[in-house]
């Protein structure tokens, strides 16, 4: 594994999926490890199977040595990102005084919403896409458009001028919700691409939102691009949190970026929305983004053997469905077509993401393994599963192969 460093106490660094045991990781109380019988291996929800960073749970130890549980206050958790951004990025013109805290991701990007679109007006989604995209911006009382992605599951530029252009004739302000690196096909966008959103967005007067949660975890092979360093983007937003890289999700915390033409917009968010962020939430992702650089190195390391194992294991255990290779996130996009299951769904619209039905139902009953099913994030998503490899070898090898097993149990006898 490249750039091990000892740690504190002058033993090696280890890679932070492999330290925790099966039967410890039974003992949380989360969703991942609550929501299915325990003979259940859950690969699906994105929590990470990782200890917490040393330098995250130094931060909380110290806040609760001191009583420090009041409320939020300053700018750090801002300049950390900065600070992280530019050495990781090259993004140098990051302006803490361009952003604002709100609760987490998903709620950061409605607010944004409700600051730069009106009821009923469109917001463009390219599917399949992460479920609450449809959920949220539904629940915030406008219609979603989708764009789906290519055959190649990037982004195509002509379904994007086609849904921009009914965006822009369903309402009087369109926006697009950008996934950027994409869940759940894990490709991080190139910069060429997120220029010709600019473009795109520019010709037809869409405002873009670009969900940058999965930033840190880009893996070997690929470079991440802040939508906001690109050209064109000066009116655009991102919204950045540690939760995924650093597994925080329970500590509640995200930043609203906006670019120079978009700051005075994001002014105008309203005061209550900085009330719903923890303050040992804020505490938790500034040392993450501030001191949490080696571990994540680890991390990053584990992941991406983690990704040539689970390639190394499909290909063996289910030679029948394709693995695309996720350039970042640790979220696995599986095509399971070819395994002829039937892929009735569940009535209702994309978004709810409990929902499970044709492949997912089938290696959760028959193999005991806890996958998101790929109906609910969207158009294109059906017959495919998403599957988190934010785990131990061990843990993935037994699971993709007993899925393995559940697939070869049901071919009829030759």
């Amino acid at each position: 594994m490249a750039g091990l460093a000892p740690s504190a106490d002058g033993s090696p660094a280890r890679n932070p999926l492999t330290v925790l045991t099966l039967a410890e990781l039974r003992q949380r109380s989360s969703v991942k490890w609550r929501m299915h019988p325990p003979d259940v291996l859950p690969l699906w929800v994105a929590e990470q199977d990782v200890p917490l960073a040393a330098p995250v749970a130094d931060a909380l130890r110290r806040a609760i040595d001191l009583g420090d549980t009041g409320y939020a206050h300053g700018t750090a958790y801002a300049e950390a990102l900065g600070e992280f951004a530019a050495g990781r990025w090259g993004w140098h013109g990051f302006r803490v005084d361009h952003t604002t805290v709100v609760p987490d991701v998903m709620v950061g990007i409605v607010e944004v919403l409700r600051l730069v679109t009106d009821p009923g007006d469109a917001v463009v989604v390219c599917s399949p896409v992460y479920p609450p995209f449809y959920a949220f911006v539904s629940h915030a009382g406008r219609q979603v458009i989708e764009a789906p992605l290519g055959p190649d599951l990037r982004m195509d530029p002509a379904a994007l001028d086609e849904a921009f252009r009914r965006a822009r004739a369903a309402g009087r302000r369109p926006a697009f919700l950008l996934c950027n690196p994409h869940n759940p096909t894990g490709v991080v966008h190139r910069r060429d691409e997120l220029e010709a959103v600019a473009d795109l967005a520019g010709r037809h007067g869409v405002r873009v939102i670009s969900d940058e949660i999965h930033a840190p975890l880009v893996l070997p092979g690929a470079h991440f691009t802040p939508y906001l360093t690109v050209s064109g983007a000066e009116n655009a937003f991102a919204l950045v949190s540690a939760s995924k890289a650093w597994n925080l999700a329970g500590l509640k915390a995200a930043l609203a970026v906006a670019g120079p033409r978009a700051a005075a917009d994001l002014r105008r968010m309203p005061e209550e929305v900085g009330h719903g962020p923890s303050h040992l939430g804020v505490l938790a992702h500034t040392a993450a983004f501030r001191t949490g650089g080696q571990w994540l190195d680890l991390l990053l390391d584990g992941l991406d053997a983690n990704r040539t194992l689970l390639e190394t294991l499909v290909a063996k255990h289910l030679p029948a469905v394709a693995c695309h290779r996720p350039e970042g996130t640790y979220l696995a996009w599986l095509d399971c077509t070819r395994l002829g299951v039937a892929t009735d769904q569940p009535a209702g619209e994309p978004g709810v993401a409990s929902d499970l039905a044709g492949p997912a139902r089938m290696f959760l009953d028959d193999a005991r393994v806890a996958l998101s099913s790929g109906h609910v994030f969207g158009t294109g998503g059906t017959g495919f599963v998403r599957l988190n490899f934010a785990t131990s070898p061990a843990i993935l090898t037994e699971a993709v192969t007993r899925m393995g097993r559940a697939v070869d149990a049901r071919r009829p006898p030759a």
